[in-house]
């Protein structure tokens, strides 16, 4: 239940729905009840010639006696006018219950509607926001599909489950009570009887529908593994078929497959089997009373009259649609719980970087950003061990040295994509836990090894997260990052879309327009890493000169797999086993004769 109310709440102001919802209801309840209610009179109407009813009527009956009262006044229109005008009544007062029960049923159905609406609206925006603020660490230890199946999939089955509950927990035993009671009403001792039966199909059904919540569990979290599994074979479909192992990954994901259409399939059984064993236990209930409401009727036992005696069986017919639907929605409230549970989880997931509750913005860069014995840790492996480096302002800072050495992982924590186990790191002799992680990482500009572009157009890659961008700026850009030419040379020029993850444009074209991007942020801190490495050489030269148009009157930490690329850095620092091992200028390096001057020969034999 603590999942139930949890989930509900993503549905406030429930009171703008519910309070409409219960009327509404409320009175499409009471009039299809009163359709059927309204088979005595109209029986007794169509049978007058052949009954009593021209004898003295008896006294109005009191107001909550409906049966009664409506056969008072059949009797009291036939006495008074004719049988034909009666039936005329009878008819009229049918057709306009059942105008005003569906006309209420409706408003009921559209306000459920409206709630789903609103709630699938709230649960899915709370849980992309929180994904949108979880730290970069999450994502390496968490399956992509399974994130989406999540956020997309059982968001889905929930927003069915919660105003499924509440429909089970009003609407349907609201009308199973009005029915009950208007049984009552005709016949207290063949309704009483009626109750010894209905126990019986409800034990039945819980017990079929009792496994439904595990295997809705396992339903979901295999549908959760079988989107990673397509995830991971449509971005990597190059590699797929490069090492010929399309058979293994349609084999893994058939096997997934699979297991997901067993599971579906066990639960499809016994869902589907509640309701053809409510169906038999309700025609045989039928059958039993029928048996017995016959008796009475034909020995004349009892005050239970012919018409009265048709109606109940009629009412009692419909009982058992509010039982069913209420038997049919567990197996869909299970499903819910279950798939709630996983979206919930998603939600509780806290980010690792938060803001310090004092936290402030910083305006600019001023002085220098430093590293003041640093160390950092995945787990149990140290990546990095008391670093200590300082970044002037204005200044080009390089990070070199053998892979697996923490340079990544040095630049990665300046914008706060995580914190120090150890040590501080400071901008204007701020440590960044005390400025906001907002302000901090607008002050840089960010350009990968791997071009993430979005598939949309260039322009809109460009000025990706502003909205207030002209074309003049978004042009300035794409020039100084040497993007104009090429851009101008496509069919739509900036208006052409770039495919999934640019696969339309070339390496360098898509490192051109990831430049272009951080050149519009302009901002005063560059961070750049191995921007140019997957490039060829003419690409790299031409890439490269768009990064020193970038780099100019700002400050950049420079990470180099070619190492003549940074020569002309004002600070080297190499790094080892994540260390420092050495910093200076190019010259200063190669006289210590150390690990860069190793380095540098390495890359000049192997050229």
């Amino acid at each position: 239940m603590k999942t139930y109310f949890r989930l509900l709440s993503f549905a406030k102001p429930i009171e703008k729905f519910a309070i409409p919802y219960i009327l509404t209801t409320v009175l499409s309840i009471i009039f299809s009840t009163l359709n059927i209610a309204l088979l005595a009179p109209l029986l007794t109407t169509l049978f007058a010639e052949h009954s009593s009813v021209h004898n003295e009527v008896v006294r109005e009956p009191h107001w909550y006696d409906i049966m009664a009262t409506f056969n008072y006044y059949v009797q009291y229109t036939i006495k008074k006018y004719d049988t034909w005008v009666t039936l005329q009544f009878v008819c009229g007062t049918i057709v306009v219950s059942a105008l005003v029960g569906n006309l209420f049923r409706y408003l009921s159905q559209r306000t459920m509607e409206n709630l789903r609406v609103h709630t699938l609206l709230n649960l899915r925006r709370t849980v992309f926001d929180n994904v949108m603020n979880l730290h970069l660490g999450f994502f390496s230890n968490e399956r992509k599909g399974d994130i989406i199946s999540k956020i997309a999939s059982d968001v889905q089955v929930v927003q069915f489950s919660v105003t499924g509950t509440l429909q089970v927990i009003f609407k349907e035993p609201l009308t199973l009570i009005t029915y009950l009671v208007t049984l009552f009403l005709i016949s207290p001792s063949l309704t009483l009887y009626s109750f010894l039966v209905i126990p019986i199909s409800a034990f039945v059904i819980s017990k079929i529908v009792k496994r439904l919540k595990a295997q809705a569990i396992a339903s979901q979290q295999t549908y959760g593994n079988m989107i990673s599994y397509l995830d991971e074979a449509l971005s990597g479909i190059k590699i797929v078929k490069a090492f010929n192992a399309s058979g293994f990954i349609k084999n893994r994901f058939n096997q997934e497959n699979k297991k997901y259409s067993r599971i579906t399939q066990s639960m499809a059984r016994r869902q589907q089997l509640a309701s053809p064993v409510s169906e038999f236990f309700g025609v045989t209930m039928v059958a039993c009373i029928v048996l017995y409401g016959g008796h009475l009727v034909l020995n004349k036992s009892s005050a239970l009259t012919p018409p009265e005696f048709v109606t109940f069986i009629a009412l009692f017919s419909q009982v058992m649609r509010p039982a069913k639907a209420i038997s049919d929605s567990f197996s869909n409230i299970h499903s819910g719980i279950a798939a709630g549970e996983r979206v919930l989880s998603l939600i509780d997931e806290r980010p690792a970087i938060n803001d310090a509750p004092n936290a402030i913005g910083v305006e600019g860069f001023n002085n220098a950003i430093k590293f003041e014995d640093v160390s950092f840790a995945y787990q149990d492996k140290t990546v990095l061990s008391d670093i200590n480096l300082t970044i002037p302002k204005g200044k080009t800072v390089a990070l070199v040295g053998p892979s697996g050495g923490g340079k990544s992982t040095m630049m990665d924590l300046i914008p706060r994509f995580m914190d120090p186990k150890t040590g501080k790191l400071t901008i204007d002799g701020k440590d960044i836990k005390d400025v906001t992680a907002a302000s901090l990482r607008s002050l840089m500009g960010i350009v990968n090894q791997e071009s993430i572009l979005f598939n949309d157009t260039i322009f809109n890659n460009i000025a990706f997260g502003k909205t207030d961008v002209t074309q003049e700026e978004v042009e300035a850009a794409a020039r100084i990052a040497n993007a104009h030419n090429f851009i101008s040379e496509t069919d739509d020029g900036y208006q052409t879309n770039v495919g999934d993850r640019g696969t339309k444009l070339s390496g360098g074209q898509r490192q051109w327009i990831c430049i272009a991007r951080a050149v519009l942020n302009n901002p005063p801190i560059m961070l750049l890493d191995e921007a140019t490495s997957a490039l060829d050489t003419e690409s790299e030269k031409l890439v490269q000169d768009a990064l020193n148009n970038l780099m100019k009157n700002r400050t950049s930490l420079v990470i180099a797999h070619r190492l003549s690329t940074i020569q002309n850095a004002d600070i080297i620092a190499v790094l080892e086993a994540g260390k420092v091992v050495e910093q200076g200028s190019h010259q200063e390096l190669m006289n210590n004769n150390g690990l860069y001057r190793k380095l540098i020969d390495m890359q000049t034999f192997n050229d």
